[in-house]
Order: structure tokens, then C-alpha cells, then sequence
């Protein structure tokens, strides 16, 4: 059966290799072209196309009249979506006669949107997943045709969990292609009553706020720890990032006072406390006894609160508090 992918980063090279593990009739591959100052950490789909001899297109816009004639031009039957970054319109996905299907990495319909894998994290969620579906006009809307479950561990990061939904989305691609190709896959409606949205993060969500609890504060760590852009805070006006943090007993202290354990520095939150395990400073990694040595930190040292420009604060305040409505709404 005659397919299009497009197709982008971790997931959707496994998804793409998989594919052409099984031979799919993989007649066009769309992906997009590396962002100038984006950290490239996966694997390329343009690269694994090629060694295959399968064409390659990077459009601006896959929407725009010429991208929409060249997939045209092969005639796709089946078309899939792995995790390729812009929305595809009707007048892409009116061209595969046998459907079009995305694959999200989340439980549908919870978690639509942007950045699934760094919000399940941020939430201090237990299980996620990947969903493959059809697509329709509304973001991750359509019918589901497969899903399969991912225990979220303690220690995971938003890397280490992006691999494994990578794995899982293989099989999922392993066990669907042959049915989609035969007409005999399975589909069933999504139960919209039940579903969650999160919008896309930046880099500036990852400020840091020592008044929240210490496990929502190592959440938002290892949700945007490397190669994501970190989370931070601010040590006599220098930008810190906090690569890793685990939590630790209580202090009497305010939140963001500091004292030293055996000279590593142990932060007072909102709820507890959180010992600085790995940290950036000054361009360089280092462990948080490092940083605070060099730093000069003592006991009732305090980190700052960001400094970012107002509209973007706000912004950031307001998308936290949509995460936490929806938390409570999901706990009620």
C-alpha cells in the first residue's frame, strides 16, 4: 500500500525504521530541517529515508500548494504522521485514500497537544503511552486504532522516557501496518469527555519557583533536564540551571535559603527540600558541591526569584495554572 511519512526526531525515526523493517510501500518521506540552535540529539529521518533510497522533502509549510502536489504526486493510500511538528490541513490529509494517521505519545484523549512526554513529567505522572490514530481537523482528535501503556519511573527523564515510548511506538507500527494495509484494523472513538489539552513549552517554563513543593520541583527537573534547556534559577543575578535534584528532609528556612550537607547545597521549598545534585553555572556542568564551592554559597544563602520579562512571566504563570486546573480536575 502506497505511504507517506512525516516525519521528525527520536519517535519518528524508530517509527520510520520500523516501517521499512516490515517493507511498507514507503513511497515519500516529509521532515523538516534542523533549527539553527536546537540541540540535535536523535537520530536523523532524513538520513534513514535516504539510505533507503526513499525521496525526502523538508517543506516550510507541508500545507502550502507545492508541498501538497509533490505528496500528491505518489499517490499515497495510506498517510502517518510521527511526531512531525506542524498540523497537517485537510488538504494533506484528504489525499490518502485509506486514511491518515498520527502517532501520539500519550494516553488519548489525555494530554493532547504539544510536548506530552515533558508534561506527563511536570505533572508527576505514573504511566503515559503512544496512541495511533487518525487524524481529523482538531489536534489529536480522531479515532484510535491502537494504544499501548508506559510505566513512568521516578528517575525518568524527559530522554529516558522519550525512548521508551520510541520502543513501544515501534510495536505499536509493528503490530498496525499489516492491518491498516489489509482494511482489518480496528477503530474506535475517543472518548472526548475525558480529554486533557497542554499547549507547547519554552524554555522560559522552566523558571523555577522555590514556594512550590520540592517533588514538584524535581518533577519540573528531569522534565526539561538535558538536552532539554533546563530548569533554573538565579544566584546573585547569574542564571543557574539545575541539571538534577533529589529531595531531602525539611529545613526550617525560607523558601530558596540554602544550607550546606557535607558542602553540597541543600535548598528549603515550599513543602521540604531539595539538594542541588548536578548544576550548570557559568557555561559549565558541575556537581552542586562543585558549584557551590566555586560560588562561594554558604549556610542562609538564598537563590533568587527569575527575572524574565513580564509578559513572558505572566504567560508562563498562566500555563502553570492551566496544568494545575487540570490536574485537580483529573484528582477530583
Amino acid at each position: 500500500m502506497r505511504t507517506v511519512v512525516c516525519a521528525y526526531s527520536e519517535v519518528g525515526h524508530a517509527c520510520l525504521d520500523e516501517l521499512l523493517a516490515i517493507g511498507a510501500d514507503l513511497r515519500l518521506v516529509v521532515t523538516h530541517r534542523d533549527a539553527p540552535g536546537e540541540s540535535i540529539w536523535f537520530a536523523s529521518v532524513a538520513e534513514r529515508a535516504r539510505s533507503a533510497g526513499v525521496p525526502v522533502i523538508a517543506p516550510e509549510d507541508p500545507n502550502a500548494p507545492e508541498a501538497v502536489a509533490e505528496i500528491a504526486a505518489v499517490r499515497p493510500e495510506l498517510l502517518f504522521s510521527f511526531y512531525y511538528r506542524q498540523m497537517l490541513r485537510p488538504a494533506v490529509l484528504g489525499l490518502a485514500s485509506a486514511g491518515a494517521l498520527n502517532l501520539h505519545g500519550s494516553l488519548l484523549p489525555r494530554y493532547r497537544g504539544r510536548a506530552p512526554v515533558n508534561w506527563v513529567l511536570v505533572n508527576g505522572e505514573s504511566e503515559t503511552g503512544v496512541t495511533l490514530h487518525y487524524m481529523d481537523e482538531k489536534p489529536d482528535h480522531g479515532d484510535i486504532v491502537a494504544q499501548r501503556r508506559v510505566a513512568i519511573a521516578r528517575d525518568d527523564t524527559a530522554l529516558t522516557l522519550t525512548r521508551k515510548l520510541a520502543a513501544e511506538a515501534r510495536a505499536v507500527v509493528r503490530a498496525a501496518y499489516p492491518l491498516l494495509a489489509a482494511g482489518r484494523a480496528p477503530r474506535w472513538p475517543q472518548d472526548h469527555a475525558r480529554s486533557s489539552y497542554f499547549g507547547g513549552r519554552r524554555p522560559s517554563d522552566g523558571a523555577i519557583d522555590w514556594r512550590w513543593p520540592a517533588e514538584r520541583i524535581r518533577n519540573l527537573v528531569r522534565a526539561v533536564t538535558d538536552p532539554w534547556p533546563g530548569a533554573f534559577t538565579t544566584w546573585s543575578g547569574e542564571h543557574l540551571i539545575v541539571w538534577w535534584a533529589e529531595t531531602a528532609p525539611a529545613t526550617a528556612a525560607e523558601p530558596g535559603e540554602m544550607r550546606l550537607a557535607d558542602g553540597a547545597p541543600v535548598v528549603a521549598t515550599g513543602d521540604g527540600a531539595l539538594a542541588l545534585v548536578a548544576v550548570g553555572w557559568r557555561g559549565r556542568r558541575m556537581t552542586g558541591g562543585e558549584w557551590a564551592r566555586e560560588a562561594g554559597v554558604r549556610d542562609g544563602g538564598r537563590l533568587d526569584a527569575v527575572a524574565i520579562d513580564g509578559a513572558v512571566a505572566r504567560e508562563a504563570r498562566a500555563r502553570v495554572a492551566a496544568s494545575d486546573e487540570q490536574i485537580k480536575e483529573r484528582t477530583a
